[in-house]
């Protein structure tokens, strides 16, 4: 009984000892010491500024041409020659290629020569007609003085009537050859391929060539296309949450590797109504003017639309910006108690490395680093010269 005693009573030394041991190494009161109080953190503080900040929305995209369509041609033949060639300014109705014609100025000539046949036929059906006519007046007469029968009337009067058919369908047939000479003609016009369109200017540029000299060309083969580039037109792509800022007439600063640290303006002209469900993005497109013709279809894009200004606002390092139980704010500090006070605050623009504060109003200086280890009321410590900074008073203007 003795010997369990002893052992029992060593065991709790041993606990005793194991927990101060414990105690001592996790920082803990312990039972011979008391806990030292907490320092000061080690902070950065920058001043909260009166400064202008603005809503940028940044934007990538290609330049596409203001119009752009392809020559081609309606028949098909032989490419005999093209009097066009790639970046070569031409006017509207422009002669641009000429296929073999051959084939076709042949069809004229039988056109022409059924033509003739038709207007023949119509010549020899008329002088039937008058024949047929007199006979059938001839026979109405000698019925009156009964030399001739009723039926004979009616013989002559049938044939009347069928050569006056005749004629119809002569006429008719000379209608149908007339339009085939005119097809045929038509057709003979389509080996002269020449650029036409309805609207813009007279003039525009041939943006890329298809084909060459001798080619054997099927109806609507490609030949060459045309650019409109007096104008340009930037389209970039925004997602659901700029969908709503973005607005037909905004003004738009555009920007391009080819021509570095120059900018291009123009306008947003156009908002797609809808957003696509694979991406979740609506298409805008922004007319450039481009009287220079610098810019070019296919060129990559930045476009800058400045949705919004606030002039005077207050504003502090994005940084500064810390998160306690769920509400997102800044730690105020207080240069001359050494004490930092967090503040729940609600943002406006977000500029670069810089957030406007819309509420509530703030002054002084706020911490921009360390403060990760602050809490409401912590006591801090500035580096050298923080308290030169202080003169200031916290605030500049743009």
């Amino acid at each position: 009984m003795k010997k369990a005693l002893l052992a029992l009573a060593g065991l709790v030394l041993a606990g005793l000892l194991g927990w101060e041991v414990y105690d001592r190494a996790t920082g803990g009161s312990g039972a011979f010491r008391r806990r030292p109080e907490r320092g000061s953190v080690a902070i950065e503080i920058a001043p909260v500024r009166t400064e202008t900040v603005r809503d940028i929305g940044i934007f990538t995209g290609s330049v596409v041409p203001r119009s752009y369509f392809v020559v081609a041609p309606k028949v098909a033949g032989r490419l005999e020659k093209l009097t066009v060639e790639i970046g070569d300014r031409v006017r509207r109705g422009q002669l641009i290629a000429v296929l073999d014609d051959g084939e076709y100025a042949e069809q004229i000539k039988q056109a022409r020569a059924a033509l003739a046949v038709a207007e023949a036929n119509v010549d020899a059906c008329r002088s039937s007609l008058v024949v047929a006519k007199r006979e059938y007046e001839r026979y109405a007469v000698l019925v009156k003085k009964e030399v001739s029968s009723e039926s004979e009337l009616d013989i002559s009067r049938a044939k009347f009537e069928a050569e006056r058919a005749k004629v119809e369908v002569a006429h008719a047939q000379v209608k149908q050859k007339q339009a085939e000479l005119k097809t045929a003609e038509v057709r003979l016009s389509y080996t002269q391929i020449r650029a036409a369109w309805a609207d813009g200017g007279d003039e525009r540029i041939v943006g890329e060539r298809f084909v060459d000299e001798g080619a054997l060309l099927a109806p609507n083969t490609p030949v060459v296309s045309i650019i409109d580039i007096s104008s340009v037109t930037a389209v970039v792509h925004v997602i659901e949450r700029e969908y709503s800022l973005v607005r037909t007439g905004q003004e738009v600063v555009v920007g391009t590797d080819a021509f570095p640290g120059r900018d291009f303006t123009g306008k947003v002209v156009r908002l797609a109504p809808l957003l696509k469900e694979t991406s979740r993005q609506a298409r805008v497109e922004i007319e450039i003017p481009n009287a220079g013709l610098e810019l070019k279809p296919g060129m990559f894009v930045r476009a800058r639309i400045e949705f919004a200004t606030h002039e005077k606002a207050t504003v502090i390092p994005a940084p500064a910006l810390a998160r306690r139980e769920g509400k997102q704010g800044v730690f105020v500090v207080d240069v001359a108690g050494k004490k930092a006070r967090f503040v729940p605050v609600r943002l406006g623009i977000t500029d670069g490395g810089r957030a406007e504060v819309l509420s509530p109003k703030l002054t002084g200086f706020v911490a921009t680093l360390g403060h990760h280890l602050l809490e409401d009321g912590s006591a801090v410590s500035l580096p050298a010269g923080s308290a030169a900074t202080a003169d200031d008073g916290g605030e500049t203007r743009q």
